[in-house]
């Protein structure tokens, strides 16, 4: 007797499920939502193309709300359910709260957003730009000819992991040029009161600024330096992490002709972008934008996808053996490949000037993508990566996390 098919008709395959980890609320709100939902956009095209190996994927998406408690007790809760991978986070705080569950369990955990480097883990693959990629050539366009030859960098940033140490990056590198900031300040992450870092900002001289700050923060930020008739032509703001998605909820008076370091924008002209961001809006609305990290995102999904089907399994392990391959994938903003070696993607260096219509003119543009050097030398000399030799090595061998 055959039970839930007729005859001559095969089995169906049973579905596997993608964990996601996704702030939906909080500070970060603003920009981690897109996230997931560009994660769910993705899946309903696979699924409707037949799934992977003929199995449907299907997603669980609870909400951290950006506090780092909740992302490990999300991560455990998604875990108990066994998902064949996670994708998410936002912070670096968040980040290296989960991989530790990530690691206990073997599964992958995906992270497509920009970050500081000086990490590695062979269970977690790493979509976003590293300092190599970002914000070293970023500064070399703020002092050079096309930037204005600018000398005098504020560093501004939330308080945590990454912007500390992008700006440790930073300074090494500028040292070596003989340059040093003329001044650095801090705000919590979801702090909007930047009155007294303005102050500094003009008291320093500063002719442009570095800006780290994350989430809704940035709205504080702008605020200030508007009100402080801050000349975005004079003392420029060039930020790491603002997007499309982010300029939706800050006021265009207060952000036109300010700069953005990223890896794709939106007004990407290309016949690929184009069809991404029409696919993108015609299943979550046309008021809804495409930014980085979500450009990394959608490219991170279909290399996993690439990889599970060379390997013929969802297996952790047998996906990882994949990634030797060196997999590339076509993405909305250029072909990325994924480096072996370090669990990092190959990534386009483009500067974006912002608008009045919340989007951004492509001001700078790298030749080619850039390979990924999660230990830049400036900052971290005689460190390397190579996952053929057992990790992160100094000389010799240390833990995984490459912990400095």
């Amino acid at each position: 007797m055959f039970v839930g098919c007729s005859l001559g008709v095969p089995p169906r395959q049973p579905e596997v499920l993608l964990g996601m980890l996704h702030s939906q609320t909080g500070p970060l709100g603003i920009s981690a939502t897109s996230l997931r939902d560009i994660e769910l956009h993705a899946l309903e095209r696979i699924n409707a193309a037949g799934g992977i190996l003929g199995r449907k994927v299907v997603a669980r998406a609870p909400d951290p709300r950006s506090r780092t408690d909740l992302f490990v007790r999300r991560a455990k809760q998604l875990l108990e359910a066994e998902p064949v991978a996670v994708f998410g986070c936002w912070t670096s705080a968040s980040r290296q709260a989960v991989l530790p569950l990530i690691e206990a369990a073997r599964k992958l955990l995906f992270y497509s957003v920009q970050y500081e480097g000086n990490e590695s883990s062979r269970y977690c693959v790493y979509g976003g730009m590293v300092p190599n990629q970002q914000i070293l050539p970023a500064l070399d366009w703020l002092l050079g000819k096309d930037g204005g030859g600018r000398k005098k960098i504020f560093l501004v940033g939330s308080d945590y992991i990454y912007p500390r140490t992008a700006n440790f990056i930073a300074k090494k590198y500028l040292a070596a040029q003989g340059i040093r900031p003329v001044g650095e300040a801090y705000v919590p992450l979801g702090d909007r009161d930047f009155s007294a870092v303005v102050k500094k900002i003009q008291a320093s001289g500063a002719d442009c600024v570095l800006n780290t700050v994350n989430g809704d923060s940035n709205l504080g930020l702008f605020a200030a330096l508007a009100a402080a008739k801050v000349d975005p032509a004079k003392v420029p703001v060039m930020s790491t992490s603002i997007a499309e998605d982010e300029l939706r909820s800050l006021l265009p008076a207060e952000v036109k002709g300010h700069l953005a370091v990223s890896c794709y924008f939106q007004s990407l002209a290309t016949p690929a972008n184009t069809a991404w961001v029409q696919g993108f809006r015609d299943s979550f609305g046309y008021d809804r934008v495409t930014g980085d990290p979500m450009e990394p995102d959608w490219c991170l999904l279909h290399l996993w996808k690439q990889a599970v089907e060379k390997a013929g399994s969802f297996e952790t392990e047998a996906v990882r053996q994949a990634f030797r391959a060196g997999l590339e994938f076509a993405g909305p903003g250029g072909t990325v490949r994924l480096d072996p070696k370090t669990q990092h993607t190959t990534k386009y260096c483009r500067i974006g000037r912002i608008r009045g219509d919340r989007q951004f003119d492509i001001v700078h543009q790298a030749d080619g993508p850039i390979d990924p050097d999660p230990y830049p030398e400036i900052a971290f000399p005689g460190w390397s990566v190579d996952w053929t030799k057992g990790g992160i090595t100094r000389g010799a061998e240390v833990d995984v996390h490459g912990e400095v």
